[in-house]
């Protein structure tokens, strides 16, 4: 049964909560399309606020308002859900690998997509070890202090690395951090070259990754998958493995080298 509108969750933006009730009123009258009275009515909203917010919503390709002068929603939003499901998709295909992957090395496997200046952490399967390291599922990291990050840098070539060091300045989370544009463009190309990253503690003292891309058919980078251990704990004979776990995770993406 589809969710009232009236029920949707409040948030402390206000705009936001009228915005998504909008969305889903719309959702429940797409065929045949809502009329401005009916959508105002059914979200409780003034027909002017309420005309606003769709107006807003139409420039953006959110809300498409027909010949009749009705609402539907927009071709952008279907857009977006094909992100939303290459996204599940890459998860579905990635956990097999990652828990065999932490069967044989013991330790905490990670999914990383790009968002803008950051990784996002979108899976992960747990080391069963006491002292482990572990990343929050959701949770943001900026590029340049982790290993998949470089990886994307250097995908990006160098004058893209340069224009990301001059925007975010390059801030040290630890002594180790990469915080010299050019340093960090030396690194990103280098780990590019090899097929693998390292991060050398530094996001966090005491904490080392290594990490490789995920690539789609076309070759594009989409993803980087990463092992997480104790820095004392990280071994440099396990990069052969995880580059072919990220190679594997590849082709089931499509990729052929």
């Amino acid at each position: 049964m589809n969710a009232s509108p009236k029920d949707t969750p409040v948030s402390s933006i206000q705009v936001i909560d009228r915005l998504v009730q909008l969305l889903d009123t719309i959702a429940v009258h797409d065929t045949p399309p809502a009329s401005l009275k009916i959508l105002s009515a059914e979200t409780g909203l003034h027909p002017s606020t309420a005309y606003r917010i769709l107006a807003a919503l139409g420039s953006h390709g959110l809300v498409e308002r027909t010949a009749a002068g009705h609402y539907q929603l927009g071709v952008k939003l279907l857009s977006l859900a094909s992100r939303v499901q290459e996204r599940v998709d890459l998860r579905r295909e990635a956990l097999p690998i990652m828990e065999r992957l932490r069967s044989a090395l013991g330790e905490t496997v990670n999914l990383t997509v790009r968002e803008g200046d950051e990784v996002v952490y979108v899976e992960r399967v747990s080391s069963h070890k006491t002292i482990r390291v572990e990343q929050v599922i959701g949770s943001r990291a900026p590029l340049h202090v982790t290993a998949v990050g470089k990886l994307f840098l250097a995908h990006d070539g160098h004058a893209a690395c340069l224009a990301y060091a001059r925007r975010t300045g390059l801030p040290a989370y630890t002594a180790n951090t990469l915080t010299h544009a050019e340093q960090l463009w030396q690194a990103a190309h280098c780990a590019l070259q090899q097929g693998y990253a390292l991060d050398n503690e530094e996001a966090e003292m005491g904490v080392g990754c290594i990490g490789v891309p995920v690539r789609d058919a076309s070759g594009a980078m989409v993803a980087g998958l990463s092992i997480s251990a104790p820095v004392q704990r990280r071994r440099d004979e396990w990069i052969p493995q995880v580059i072919a776990a990220g190679m594997q995770l590849s082709g089931r993406l499509g990729y052929h080298s």
